[in-house]
């Protein structure tokens, strides 16, 4: 039987229960990192930069370039704040979705399923009469920031109050309404632009709606001016083309509300009425 190398022999002898963990960790980590930036703009720049610091390495190794060599030793600090920076919109939505608990949505669970009846019937009508709108409804992360680009309403959610923001007349269709609970709580909001490719037919108010899902964990409604239909947008995907029926599945499922197929007959009825 051939005699295991030193080297090898020693990483055998020190490897124990800590390094074990250590690996999984670090593991853990670099794949939820790259879970996080797939499918986005991040995920190119990182294959690019990984392009090229592995050609660098393998040209320094096989001419004996010192200069590169030494270049690269000494570089561990610059590359690793050069990606803190690169990445920091990717970094911070990470951080963010570790602060989420799920309280706030347990406590007002009664509440986010009637404000989801609202919603869906106002975005239905307006979708009929091809009006555009924007609709945000509040999760756990706060949009303050978002609210501040808008007017300050706190009115109580209704149907005839969402309608009347987004008619043509009114000087704030063009923004986003914020709705958090059952409250109206901002009107005429600027949304943050998603950088992600998206379909050529699919205008600012698609594109901001997922950029503010790639944010936070908000999700948007979004009704189009030109189609006549309902997209629902939420970390960073966007759901086009959507019934009555599937937009409140969905929005069942996304704020973890039960949902029961007669609901969206029984929404059907009140609005026919």
């Amino acid at each position: 039987m051939p005699e295991i190398p030193a080297v090898l022999r020693d990483v055998f002898v020190r490897f124990g229960v800590s390094a074990a963990v250590d690996i999984l960790i670090v593991s853990g980590s670099i794949y939820w990192l790259l879970l996080l930036v797939r499918g986005t703009a991040a995920m190119t720049v990182l294959r690019g930069v990984g392009l090229v610091l592995v050609g660098a390495l393998v040209l320094s190794q096989v001419f004996d370039l010192r200069m590169i060599n030494w270049i690269l030793r000494n570089s561990v600090t610059g590359l690793l704040v050069g990606m803190v920076i690169i990445f920091q919109p990717e970094l911070r939505r990470a951080l963010e979705r570790l602060g989420r608990t799920g309280l706030r949505s347990v406590l007002h669970r009664r509440e986010h399923e009637g404000s989801i009846n609202i919603v869906v019937r106002a975005a239905m009508q307006m979708a009929r009469e091809n009006t555009g709108a924007l609709i945000v409804l509040e999760r756990e992360t706060g949009l303050q920031d978002v609210i501040e680009t808008g007017i300050r309403l706190d009115a109580g959610l209704s149907v005839e109050l969402l309608l009347s923001l987004f008619i043509e007349r009114s000087p704030m269709h063009d923004g986003a309404v914020v709705v958090r609970v059952d409250r109206v709580v901002a009107a005429g909001c600027t949304l943050p632009l998603s950088e992600a490719p998206l379909p050529a037919e699919y205008g600012m108010r698609h594109r901001s709606a997922v950029g503010l899902t790639e944010r936070t964990d908000a999700v948007v409604i979004v009704c189009s001016e030109e189609r006549g239909d309902v997209s629902l947008c939420s970390n960073g995907r966007m759901v086009p083309d959507l019934d009555e029926t599937r937009l409140l599945r969905q929005l069942h499922r996304l704020f973890d509300i039960d949902f029961v197929e007669r609901e969206a007959g029984a929404t059907g009825d009140r609005r026919a009425s």
